[in-house]
């Protein structure tokens, strides 16, 4: 068995090139974890080769290993059951996004060449299942942390060899990019209090808001890294499995009292689904998508992709 280890360089990926805004302390990939798991699959008898990636390019060579035999439609299709397995070393969630992005990329067919083999309710084939080795041991709420998965060097190499796979849903969004975890919208002032923002929040058929209250935050939910809001809990489950959505808006509500003038509650209504769309009504909208940060003033769109990735659990 043949596994490689790849490992993003200081500056490449969503971690800093997508604007995250100065996660430097974190992006400069420590060594020492990368180099225990490559010993640990030595050790066990399997061929091991490093690569830092400093751009798409060179994640993108890396990725080409795992394509599959030529097909008649001229497809480039991951393997199934090949030799050769992925370890991915990350520091963030978002660096670990770029990687998924990039094999998103590489096998989603254009709309004009969908193949007849391809699930209605897909945009891409099952793709290749990767292994995470997390860099910032102290980390215990990223996506591996979630999900259970192995942390050690000797644990996430365990994985890889055993070859038990876990599948995952996959959010892809209409910007052309994915989201493993979840996103929240919303921005914060100087004192970390939410900023409310006016939006129409739908999911599939269901009306979250309409755009005419103030909202002060809303979740997006893959998996449970955006349930609560400073001390709110608004996403009920964060299950990443389950082929579905999960949405929630916080939404400020006066509650008028009797001799005791008014007070204002926060309402949190949550659906789930298939589908998301968030369309604000007045300025830029701040997000967070995966812990990298952006904004829109657009509308923005999600939906699910039941089982679409995997890791090595």
């Amino acid at each position: 068995m043949d596994v490689v280890i790849l490992s993003l360089a200081e500056g490449s990926g969503d971690s800093c090139g997508s604007g995250c805004g100065g996660c430097n302390a974190v992006c400069a990939t420590p060594r020492t974890p990368v180099l225990a798991c490559a010993d640990a699959l030595r050790s066990a008898g399997a061929g091991v080769e490093t690569v830092q990636a400093g751009s798409d390019q060179e994640i993108d060579a890396v990725l080409a290993r795992f394509d599959g035999p030529a097909r008649a439609d001229g497809l480039t299709w991951p393997v199934t059951g090949g030799d050769t397995r992925l370890v991915v070393a990350v520091a963030t969630d978002g660096q670990l996004r770029a990687i998924v992005r990039r094999l998103v990329r590489r096998y989603a067919p254009a709309p004009s060449k969908r193949p007849g083999d391809l699930a209605a309710t897909r945009t891409v084939p099952d793709l290749p299942p990767l292994a995470i080795l997390p860099l910032d041991a102290a980390n215990a709420e990223d996506l591996a942390a979630q999900l259970g998965l192995p942390r050690s060097p000797a644990e996430v190499a365990k994985a890889v060899l055993t070859g038990d796979v876990r599948r995952l849903d996959l959010l892809r969004n209409d910007a052309g990019s994915v989201t493993l975890d979840g996103a929240l919208l919303g921005g914060a002032d100087d004192n970390g209090a939410a900023v409310p923002w006016r939006g129409r929040v739908e999911v599939d058929d269901n009306v979250l808001s309409e755009g005419e209250e103030p909202i002060l935050a809303c979740a997006i939910g893959n998996g449970g890294g955006y349930a609560e809001f400073d001390g709110l809990r608004l996403l009920a489950e964060g299950n990443p499995s389950d082929g579905r959505i999960e949405v929630a808006v916080a939404v400020p509500v006066v509650v008028k009292q009797r001799f005791k003038g008014t007070r204002v509650r926060v309402e949190v209504r949550r659906a789930s689904g298939r589908a998301v769309s968030v369309l604000p009504r007045e300025r830029e909208l701040q997000f967070l998508d995966d812990g990298v940060a952006g904004s829109t003033t657009r509308k923005k769109s999600w939906w699910t992709e039941a089982g679409a990735w995997a890791v090595y659990a």
